[in-house]
């Protein structure tokens, strides 16, 4: 019964190594630029024209705000410091245009900067991947009904794992079509939707970072028949979003404990310590 069942666990091995290397090679660009790959399999060009009018409309919603809040507190009295210098105001206007306009030139920045880290990354781990996979396959019909279990649970963790990294092109097309409408949040001096928006934003980017190397070292180890810690590699690889929300998703609306929070206001100490001095 047990080499029954381990023929038949190869077997479903054997066919999933059609998938794994194709699967391996595209995991970067579907994770980051997932429209090019919808336009590969529609012909059709959606991301540009739906961030086309979405950026418009944010456009439209900062210039409203922008106004609105402008004429109830120095008009009406009736919102926020009447005391405040308008210039305030006028700067978190001109910052919340500025960020719209150029966020995508700014996310083609940070993309190649995670496309190169991932690289490198990657390039490093890559020795451990240096045995075939029909290789294993064979090395794991020897090895028993155990190790073959083993073997399948860690292939259908990485098939899982790659459902993630394709729910994860589409959450960032997402964050980067809603990012000028998130950009109106700028024009509040709490920075409004915008800061657990941005937050959001990277705690996506750099899951596909963290899960990519894992997933890779994972292949690695799986290939050296470090059966256990392969599938640990996986296991952890699929569970990152969560693990790292716990870092990067601000409990409140203030945010007073955020990475970038005490960055800014780090930086401010040090520039009056040399005022002081």
């Amino acid at each position: 019964m047990a080499i029954i069942l381990t023929i038949l666990i190869v077997a479903i091995l054997n066919g999933c190594l059609a998938f794994v290397d194709q699967m391996l090679d595209a995991i970067v660009p579907l994770s980051l630029y997932a429209e090019e790959y919808m336009k590969m399999v529609s012909g059709v060009q959606m991301f540009r024209d739906i961030y086309n009018v979405i950026f418009g409309f944010g456009i439209s919603l900062i210039i409203l705000k922008f106004l609105k809040k402008g004429f109830e507190t120095y008009v009406l009295w009736s919102d926020g410091d009447a005391d405040e210098e308008p210039l305030s105001l006028l700067i978190n206007f001109f910052k919340a245009l500025a960020v719209a306009i150029s966020f995508p030139t700014l996310y083609g920045w940070l993309a190649g900067i995670i496309s190169e880290m991932t690289t490198k990354l990657m390039n490093t781990i890559g020795d451990l991947t240096s045995a075939g996979w029909e290789a294993w396959v064979a090395g794991i019909s020897t090895l028993g009904l155990v190790t073959a279990i083993f073997a399948l649970i860690f292939m259908i963790t990485f098939f899982i794992l790659y459902f993630q990294f394709l729910m994860r092109g589409l959450e960032n097309m997402i964050l980067r079509v809603g990012m000028p409408l998130a950009c109106v949040g700028l024009i509040d001096n709490d920075k409004g939707v915008f800061r657990p928006y941005l937050q959001k934003f990277f705690q996506s980017m750099l899951a596909v970072l963290i899960q990519i190397c894992l997933s890779k070292l994972g292949v690695g180890l799986m290939l050296n028949m470090h059966v256990f810690w392969g599938v640990a590699c996986m296991i952890l690889a699929v569970k990152t979003p969560r693990f790292l929300q716990d870092f990067l998703i601000t409990t409140g609306s203030g945010g007073g404990g955020t990475i970038v929070n005490n960055v800014y206001h780090s930086v401010r100490l040090v520039q009056m310590l040399r005022k002081g001095g």
